[in-house]
């Protein structure tokens, strides 16, 4: 199957690293103009370079904004008008205590992994259902499904995407306008990568293979027995940034590596 995106234009949120990056890379070769957001100008240069270095003469832009603020949003806006791809990859997680978990993280948990998804998609929905054109995909995850106790509010978050997903598939009908959302499970990025660091630390095992040894140790249904790669997630969002997956709307599609025990 050949993917070719030339001609669209693509916003993913969060994309200087991790599953957000290996994305805008994975769309960047199909020939879609690529925006990459975050708020850290060095990474996202950092990011960029990569980018056109394993995609000569592609055409990537980077913007610097808090997309968990209305003010981040219509900074974006101002610099990318219009957009045919719109991924909301945007998210934080850190294990917590529900007991630790003041009323201020739950609102700033909704805030960046929730609402910035919900204002982006009102922000460039409208001109995707003129033009009878669109994706909209949120990267969820199978915490959403399965609600992990040592981070409850992150996966609150998590299943609130998948109804927004959901209702906007629904008031897209008919438009060729299609909106899903992909569950990841653990997944070798750089955010789980350092927080497993920290729980090996004097393990002996290389980085990999400690990430790999927490999903066999705290997921031990993953039917992987390892970490995806974020490329490997990125490959299912490509596909549904795709013209291919015209058919595909109101789906929550797993890329969990069989961690969720259940036939749908």
């Amino acid at each position: 199957m050949h993917i070719d995106l030339s001609g669209k234009t693509a916003i993913v949120t969060g994309s200087s690293q991790g599953i957000g990056f290996a994305t805008a890379l994975g769309l960047a070769r199909t020939g879609a103009r690529t925006v990459i957001t975050g708020r850290d100008t060095a990474r996202l240069e950092k990011a960029l370079r990569r980018i056109t270095d394993d995609v000569p003469g592609a055409a990537v832009d980077a913007v610097a904004a808090d997309l968990g603020t209305s003010e981040g949003a219509e900074t974006l806006l101002a610099e990318v008008p219009a957009a045919d791809i719109l991924v909301n990859n945007l998210g934080i997680f850190e294990p917590k205590a529900f007991l630790d978990i003041d009323d201020a993280e739950w609102r700033r948990y909704f805030d960046v992994n929730v609402l910035s998804g919900i204002r982006l998609s009102r922000l460039y929905l409208p001109a995707m259902i003129e033009r009878r054109w669109g994706r909209i995909v949120f990267v969820s995850s199978e915490s959403a499904l399965q609600i992990p106790p040592e981070m409850m509010h992150y996966g609150m978050t998590k299943t609130a995407q998948l109804a927004v997903a959901r209702g906007l598939a629904e008031v897209c009908a008919g438009s060729a306008v299609t909106v899903n959302s992909v569950l990841p499970g653990p997944t070798n990025s750089e955010g789980i990568a350092g927080f497993v660091a920290e729980l090996g630390a004097g393990s002996g095992l290389s980085l990999d293979e400690q990430v790999d040894e927490f999903v066999r140790e705290h997921r031990p249904t993953s039917l992987l027995r390892r970490a995806a790669t974020p490329e490997e997630v990125a490959n299912l969002i490509v596909y549904l940034s795709s013209p291919q997956a015209s058919a595909t709307t109101g789906a929550a599609l797993s890329v969990d590596g069989g961690t969720r025990r259940s036939v749908v």
